[in-house]
Parts: structure tokens; C-alpha cells; sequence
């Protein structure tokens, strides 16, 4: 089990959508966005997802939502995302973490893995 974070917004906030849906992912075309095609598959069953938002000017990351893959299928048929995992969404109130002091600053990326402990004590404080 792993956690990541997923970035929501493609041309407008998408948020709303991947929880109504039971989805994450990118917006991007395989052509446009190979290796986010390739991390999406990459993901298991079991693992953590938080949609994230986050500004580099903001003292925060805002957390949306969290939520948990529940199966092997990458989906490539929907209206939200280009290609996605089933989710289901657990934690649906926003909230806040403060920017933690990092040297491996990825917050501005669509998805990544989330590796700061503090960030990872936080999403998993409210999950369970």
C-alpha cells in the first residue's frame, strides 16, 4: 500500500466529478501524457489516493477528498478522465495541510507518490 496525491483540475475543477464517479486520474491523452497513462496502471489495489490541491503561493495543501483503489481495472472509457482507477472515496470534507518544509517539492505535479511523513500521518489520520 502506497499513498499518492492526484491533482483535479482540467480546464476547471474536476473534484466533484472523480468523487461522483468513484474515479481519479489525468486528463491527458496516452499521446499527450504517456508516462501519467503508465503511472495510473502502475497503481494497486488497496492503495491510497487523496485529490490535492495545491498552489506554490498558498501556505497549504488542500485535501478534497481520500479515498481507496478498489480494483485492478484501468478505465479508459470515461467522461473524466482519460484513463482511471475505481475509487472509493471515504473521506469526502475538505481540509487543510500545511506546506511542509521539503527538499523534494512535487506538489505542483498531477500525481504523484506522497512520501513526506507528515503529509502521510495527516492522510491517514483522517482515513481511519
Amino acid at each position: 500500500m502506497a499513498i499518492y496525491a492526484v491533482g483535479a483540475y482540467y480546464d476547471g475543477d474536476v473534484s466533484d466529478d472523480f468523487i461522483a464517479n468513484n474515479i481519479a486520474g489525468p486528463g491527458w491523452n496516452i499521446t499527450d501524457a504517456p508516462e501519467l497513462h503508465q503511472f495510473v496502471r502502475s497503481l494497486k489495489v488497496g492503495d491510497i489516493i487523496y485529490i490535492k490541491s495545491f498552489s506554490p503561493t498558498s501556505p497549504d495543501i488542500i485535501v478534497k477528498a481520500i479515498g481507496v483503489i478498489t480494483d485492478d481495472q484501468v478505465i479508459t472509457t470515461s467522461q473524466v478522465v482519460s484513463a482511471g482507477r475505481n475509487i472509493k472515496w471515504v473521506v469526502k470534507d475538505s481540509f487543510r495541510i500545511p506546506k511542509p518544509t521539503e527538499k523534494n517539492n512535487v506538489r505542483l505535479n498531477t500525481m504523484y507518490e506522497e512520501f513526506h511523513p507528515a503529509v502521510q500521518s495527516q492522510i491517514l489520520a483522517k482515513l481511519f
